[in-house]
């Protein structure tokens, strides 16, 4: 009784913060592996990215513009069982690019697309100001403006922006849906706290996702559930990035500020169906 009383009352504190935006620490039930059974996983176990996995998120072969710096496959390397995307300076610019940050964004697109099911990712996060990793599902439906989140959204299962924040120790998830013009809708973002160093220490980024609705995890501990906009019925792939703050490739400042490079180290990413009754 007192464990049920409790649960509903962390609950309920979730809520409030989360209608407020105030960040707060996962506190609901652990997500059940037992339903699941895995359809899709990479676990990085290689001496180099597997590109039969991933594709560049919209980035060409060499150098493409991303927000405030430029995206090269270049920094996304394999060893130690992890994958490590880089982030940079490079004065004299990376194969013929400009002066700026360099890192990478990669995804599924070619590779794996699934509808519904449990999404996680085991990482550590990035470290610099204005630069953040993230773990988050996408389809080009997202851009279709006609049906709400129905046929697609942007599902972010965290993103990592805090960082020299006074409480640096958190990440955020969010819905859009609708494109990214003028009938661009978001949920806006829900901030959670961790515990520990996530700029040291792994922890795990979930999304379970079916016809009712979204669930959230951090290190399997519900954060946050929802059905806002309207739930997404068709299949999504993931991504893995790390963006930097600001346009055209001009940063929005000194990012790294004294750090000669930042990593965002991720142990694996794995994707689960819901098992058949």
């Amino acid at each position: 009784m007192f464990s049920k009383i409790t649960a509903m009352f962390m609950s309920a504190i979730a809520w409030f913060c989360s209608i407020f935006g105030i960040p707060y620490y996962a506190a609901g039930e652990r997500v059940d592996m037992d339903k699941f059974e895995l359809t899709w996983a990479d676990e990085f176990n290689g001496d180099a990215v597997n590109w039969d996995h991933w594709s560049g998120h919209f980035a060409w072969e060499t150098n493409t513009l991303r927000r405030g710096g430029v995206w090269n496959k270049k920094m996304a390397t394999v060893q130690n069982g992890n994958l490590t995307i880089r982030t940079a300076y490079y004065e004299n610019g990376l194969d013929g690019g400009p002066a700026g940050y360099y890192t990478y964004g990669m995804d599924t697109r070619n590779a794996f697309n699934q509808t519904y099911g449990y999404f996680e990712c085991r990482c550590i996060l990035p470290r610099g100001y204005d630069i953040w990793g993230a773990f988050w599902l996408y389809c080009d439906g997202v851009c279709d403006e006609t049906d709400m989140g129905n046929n697609g959204a942007e599902l972010d299962v965290f993103e990592s922006p805090y960082y020299g924040a006074r409480k640096q120790n958190m990440v955020s998830s969010n819905i859009h849906i609708d494109g990214y013009k003028e009938n661009h809708k978001a949920l806006g973002a829900k901030k959670y706290l961790l515990r520990g160093d996530p700029y040291e220490e792994f922890n795990t980024y979930g999304l379970e996702w079916n016809s009712n609705g979204y669930t959230f995890y951090i290190n399997g501990v519900k954060s946050f559930s929802t059905d806002w906009g309207g739930v997404s019925h068709v299949p999504e792939f993931m991504i893995l990035s790390v963006e930097v703050g600001g346009e055209n490739g001009v940063p929005s400042g000194n990012n790294l500020n004294g750090i000669a490079e930042s990593a965002f180290v991720v142990d694996y990413v794995r994707a689960y169906q819901y098992k058949s009754r």
